[in-house]
C-alpha cells in the first residue's frame, strides 16, 4: 500500500541531501587546513568549520530518520499522517533552526560542547519541533489499522532519542558533572536509540525487499533490541574512563564495552539470513545493495573499530587521538548514513513512478562513496597509530605530531574526492527521480 502523505518524506530526504553536501564540505575545509592549505581560517576558522561538520552530521541523519518515519509509518499503520500541514511546519521550522545554528557557530554563538555546540535558546525550539514531529507519528500509528513491531521499534527510537536530548539541556557549574550527563545524549543517541531507529527502517526494507515472512524478520528486532538495552546503556563507561568520575566505570565501561560489538553482528546477520532466504526477486538491487551494506559496514565500524579502542587499557593511549575519528567516520556512514541511502533508494522509486535503480550512476555511486569512506577511514586509522606512538609513548609536542603526521591527510583528501564523487552521483540520481506524484502513490492502493 502507498499513501500520499509519504509525499512528505521526500521534502525531509531533499533537505537532509543539502545538509550531507554541506557537511562535506566544510571537512574538505578541515582536511585542506591540516595540509597546510588553511586560506579560509580568517573566515572560518578550523574550530568552526568542526562544529559545522559535526552538527551538520546529526541534523542530516536525523532529518533522514524523519522522512524514513514520514514513509513508514503511514504503510505499516496502513493510514494516512494525521496532518501533512503540520508535517510540513515541522520540516520548515527544522530547516530554520539548522540554518540559525550554522549561522551562528561563524559568529562564535555556541556552548563550546561537542555534538551539542547549538546556542541553549535554540534548544527549546529543537524540543517543540520534535515534540510536533513525534506528535504526528505517534497519533498516526495510535489510530492506525495495524501496530506491527517494526513500526514501534522505529517509534521507541524515535521517542527515546527525544527524551535523551533533554539531559545534555541541564546546566552545571562544573566540567565533570556536564561531561557526565553530555555522553547520555551522545552516546546513548548513537549507541543506543539509534540503533532501534536502524534496525526498524532495516526491517521495513528487508521485509520489502526479501519477500521474506513478516513474522520472521520481526523476530530479529527483538533480539537486536535486547542487545542494544544490554551492552548500550552500561557502555556509556567507556567514555567516563577520565573525566574525573569514580573508577569503577573504567570495570564497567570495559565489559559492557565489550558487549556493544553484538548488536551489530546481530544486525549484520540478520540482514544477510534475510537476504539468503528471500525468494523474492526484487527489482530494485540497488536499495538491497545499501541495505546490505549498511548491516556489514556498521558491523565493522561501529562493532569492531569501536570495540578495538574502547578497552581501558587501549583507550589510555588512544583517547582523543585520530583513532577516534577513524572509529567514527566508519561507524556513522555503515550504522546511519548508509541506512538513510538505502530507505531513500527504496522509497524514490515508488513516490515519483521514475525506476531509476539499474543505472550505471547508481551503481557507481554506491561503490565510489563506500570505497572512499574505507580509504579514509584506513588514512585516520595509520595517522592515529602513528599519533598515538610519537605523542604518547615518545613524549612529542602535539602540534609537532601533527607535522609529522600530515602526510596522511593527503591521502585522506584523495580518498575523500573519491568518496564525494559518490555522494555527488547519488544526489544527481535523486535529483533524476523528479518530485512526487499522487498518480505513482496511488498505483498500488
Amino acid at each position: 500500500m502507498k499513501y500520499k502523505s509519504q509525499k512528505v518524506a521526500y521534502w525531509f530526504f531533499a533537505l537532509s541531501m543539502l545538509l550531507l553536501i554541506l557537511q562535506i564540505t566544510y571537512g574538505f575545509i578541515m582536511g585542506f587546513a591540516r595540509i597546510g592549505f588553511d586560506n579560509l581560517h580568517e573566515f572560518i576558522p578550523f574550530n568552526t568549520a568542526r562544529a559545522v561538520h559535526i552538527n551538520l552530521l546529526v541534523v542530516w541523519l536525523l532529518s533522514g530518520f524523519m522522512g524514513a518515519a514520514y514513509y513508514i509509518i503511514p504503510e505499516e499503520s496502513q493510514r494516512e499522517l494525521v496532518s501533512v500541514k503540520l508535517a510540513y511546519v515541522q520540516l520548515i521550522s527544522l530547516a530554520v533552526v539548522g540554518v540559525v545554528a550554522v549561522v551562528g557557530f561563524h559568529f562564535n554563538m555556541w556552548e563550546g560542547r561537542k555534538f551539542l555546540e547549538i546556542p541553549r535558546p535554540l534548544d527549546y525550539l529543537v524540543v517543540v519541533n520534535v515534540l510536533l514531529f513525534l506528535g504526528i507519528i505517534l497519533l498516526t500509528l495510535f489510530k492506525g489499522k495495524r501496530k506491527t513491531t517494526t513500526a514501534l521499534v522505529l517509534s521507541m527510537g524515535l521517542l527515546f532519542a527525544a527524551l535523551l536530548y533533554l539531559p545534555g539541556m541541564l546546566p552545571f557549574d562544573s566540567q565533570v558533572t556536564d561531561s557526565f550527563f553530555r555522553w547520555w545524549v551522545v552516546h546513548l543517541w548513537v549507541e543506543g536509540v539509534w540503533e532501534l531507529i536502524m534496525g526498524g527502517i532495516l526491517s521495513f526494507l528487508l521485509i520489502k525487499l526479501t519477500g521474506v515472512d513478516r513474522e520472521v524478520i520481526e523476530k530479529w528486532l527483538y533480539v537486536i533490541v535486547g542487545l542494544t538495552f544490554l551492552s548500550g546503556v552500561l557502555g556509556t563507561g567507556h567514555h567516563y574512563y577520565y573525566i574525573g568520575v569514580n573508577k569503577i566505570w573504567l570495570v564497567v565501561g570495559g565489559i559492557f564495552s565489550a558487549l556493544e560489538p553484538l548488536a551489530f553482528l546481530a544486525m549484520a546477520l540478520f540482514a544477510v539470513n534475510m537476504y539468503r532466504k528471500g525468494e523474492k526477486k526484487h527489482p530494485n538491487k540497488l536499495a538491497l545493495y545499501w541495505t546490505l551494506g549498511s548491516a556489514i559496514v556498521s558491523f565493522v565500524g561501529a562493532g569492531l573499530l569501536g570495540f578495538a579502542h574502547t578497552l581501558p587499557q587501549t583507550n589510555l593511549y588512544t583517547h582523543g587521538t585520530l583513532v577516534t575519528a577513524m572509529h567514527g567516520h566508519l561507524a556513522f556512514w555503515g550504522a546511519y548514513a548508509m541506512i538513510v541511502l538505502a530507505i531513500i533508494s527504496y522509497s524514490l522509486p515508488n513516490m515519483t513512478g521514475r525506476k531509476l535503480y539499474e543505472t550505471s550512476r547508481g551503481r557507481a555511486a554506491f561503490w565510489l562513496s563506500n570505497i572512499g569512506m574505507v580509504g579514509m577511514t584506513v588514512a585516520f586509522g595509520v595517522a592515529g597509530v602513528a599519533q598515538v606512538y610519537l605523542e604518547r609513548k615518545m613524549k612529542m609536542d602535539f602540534m609537532a605530531v601533527q607535522n609529522e603526521i600530515s602526510i596522511h591527510f593527503v591521502v585522506l583528501v584523495l580518498c575523500a574526492t573519491m568518496f564525494t564523487a559518490g555522494i555527488v552521483l547519488y544526489i544527481v540520481d535523486f535529483y533524476k527521480h523528479g518530485k512526487p506524484t499522487d498518480e505513482a502513490l496511488e498505483v498500488t492502493n
